[in-house]
């Protein structure tokens, strides 16, 4: 699947960045290849019984949490399944600017044992999507990813929703995504175009797993022109006109 690559906003104050813009992309194109995406993943995942998928990259700066906030909300937007997003980025933690929700306390608050699940479980801006933030941030989440008390979430969130996405750290400069390889039903690899070098793609891969991949996601595909698509759709990528 093609995405067509949004840039995310960078603020000069050094804040984490409002990434709310996440869930309301103008781009036509963007909006109906992540529908399609939500379509084809939704398929999948239940002809193969998959019900908890760790969205992830190989390096940082792929495209992994703007697919997975999408990904999550077109599917929550179905109504077919009750939906769960959860930040287990947790060097980061910056999913919940771009959903709209409190940071902390988090899935960190947690699983360090000072929070309730109730406590971090929160609805988003978008209908029958639920969201665990990743709350605050910390250098070595490997213990707390690879614990019974992951696991123990894990177990609970399985028999609330239909299906959990993970954001998950990238494969590759850190080992948190291998701490939970083995509790997770598969893995979506986020590739960006022109950004990551194909050998760390591949490297990627492999330490997944091919069992393990459900597919990838081409992140930065340059979008063809407005005529293009009018060539072959007629006017159903044109953009709405402004009043």
């Amino acid at each position: 699947m093609n995405i067509p690559f949004l840039k995310r906003r960078e603020d000069p104050s050094g804040e984490p960045p409002d990434r709310s813009f996440l869930f309301h992309a103008g781009d036509a194109m963007f909006v109906e290849q992540f529908k399609s995406l939500s379509s084809r993943f939704e398929y999948r995942v239940d002809v193969l019984n998959c019900k908890v998928v760790a969205v992830t990259s190989a390096v940082a700066g792929e495209g992994k949490t703007v697919s997975s906030v999408n990904l999550a909300r077109n599917l929550a937007s179905s109504g077919r399944k009750k939906v769960l997003l959860v930040d287990v980025d947790l060097r980061k933690c910056d999913l919940a600017n771009g959903v709209g929700v409190p940071s902390v306390p988090g899935l960190t608050e947690y699983l360090a044992g000072s929070a309730a699940m109730k406590e971090i479980l929160r609805n988003s801006l978008a209908p029958g999507l639920s969201v665990v933030p990743g709350g605050m941030r910390i250098t070595a989440p490997w213990e707390l990813l690879s614990g019974e008390r992951f696991r123990a979430f894990l177990k609970e969130v399985r028999d609330r929703f239909d299906l959990i996405l993970l954001d998950a750290p990238p494969v590759i400069p850190v080992s948190d995504t291998h701490a939970m390889r083995d509790l997770v039903d598969g893995f979506i690899l986020v590739y960006r175009l022109g950004h990551t070098p194909h050998p760390m793609f591949r490297q990627a891969m492999d330490e997944i797993g091919e069992k393990r991949l459900l597919g990838v996601v081409l992140n930065a595909v340059e979008p063809q022109s407005e005529r293009y698509y009018q060539r072959y759709y007629g006017k159903y990528y044109t953009a709405p006109e402004k009043k």
